[in-house]
């Protein structure tokens, strides 16, 4: 593996999210802000969008990892699910044992004294959703009724979405107006620019143990960005496969050419239309709301 010939102690540029390499970018370090101030405000909802490969979810594990002990977070990362489904799914984050085979009323009571416990002990519960493009209109209105409940302080769940910009047309329907108007924070995560490319690969070879020079040459720089977009995704694809190349040929800089080379058999904006390649952010009484929504 090329690790050892350029002096690295780790791929440095792996497409699994790993907060260690989280980029500081104007826009990563926007949307994380973002999402601290509005974690800190108590707000019930709260979106991020982007398109395909953008970071979404690694900024989701970096929020709830920067996140203080005063914090209790439970993450979903496929939405994909039916209302019981979803709230079984939040009990399980949030460490509730449940009976076997439990009803709506049971399940909606587990929640929600266990919210209120986390509450006494001042704690704040935030619900992560990743791909949350592909929630059931259903659960959402589950989830909203659920945000519902509150001390006369403050909520006492705090939702974050994390998802593609289909996200926002479904937040256009009227069936789901009463969520899209209590979200108050909301950001959407471009692509990397020109500018910050140098530095978002410096960034990743340092913390992967590169300590050499200039490892990719400026043409590289130059054509990575012209396949990938800006897209990191696709640029952790390119600079793994580009330093590939340059390991076979036993070179110890990264060219254009061995970028031009890693692009040929890989899906890139100019080669395939991708979805992202045409872009240029007191407890009430809501437990029967609830449970009207779960058995709907």
């Amino acid at each position: 593996m090329y690790t050892e010939h350029f002096g690295l102690r780790e791929v440095p540029f792996s497409i699994t999210p790993d907060t260690s390499f989280f980029f500081t970018s104007p826009h990563s370090q926007e949307a994380l802000n973002t999402l601290l101030v509005a974690a800190r405000n108590g707000e019930g909802f709260i979106k991020i969008t982007g398109e395909v490969g953008t970071g979404k979810t690694l900024l989701c594990r970096k929020f709830m990892a920067t996140l203080g002990d005063d914090f209790v977070t439970a993450y979903i990362p496929n939405p994909y699910l039916e209302p019981r489904t979803l709230m079984l799914a939040l009990a399980d984050e949030l460490s509730i044992e449940l009976e076997k085979g439990v009803d709506q009323h049971k399940l909606i009571k587990a929640l929600m004294m266990r919210l209120m416990g986390l509450a006494v002990e001042g704690k704040r519960v935030v619900l992560c959703l990743d791909e949350a493009q592909a929630i059931p209109v259903v659960s959402l209105e589950a989830l909203r009724l659920l945000t519902n409940l509150e001390t006369e302080k403050r909520k006492l769940l705090q939702i974050v979405l994390f998802g593609q910009p289909e996200l926002n047309r479904k937040l256009e329907l009227e069936s789901v107006r009463q969520l899209a108007q209590r979200i108050i924070f909301h950001y959407h995560l471009g692509p990397l620019r020109k500018d910050d490319l140098d530095y978002y690969l410096a960034h990743r070879l340092r913390v992967a143990g590169y300590a050499g020079s200039r490892l990719f040459s400026r043409g590289a720089v130059s054509k990575l960005f012209s396949a990938s977009g800006g897209i990191p995704r696709l640029v952790n694809i390119l600079a793994h496969k580009s330093l590939m190349v340059a390991y076979g040929q036993g070179r110890q800089e990264v060219t254009d050419k061995h970028v031009a080379e890693a692009a040929r058999d890989t899906i890139t904006k100019k080669r395939r239309v991708w979805p992202w390649a045409a872009a240029s952010v007191s407890v009430l009484a809501a437990a029967g709301g609830l449970a009207w929504a779960l058995t709907r």
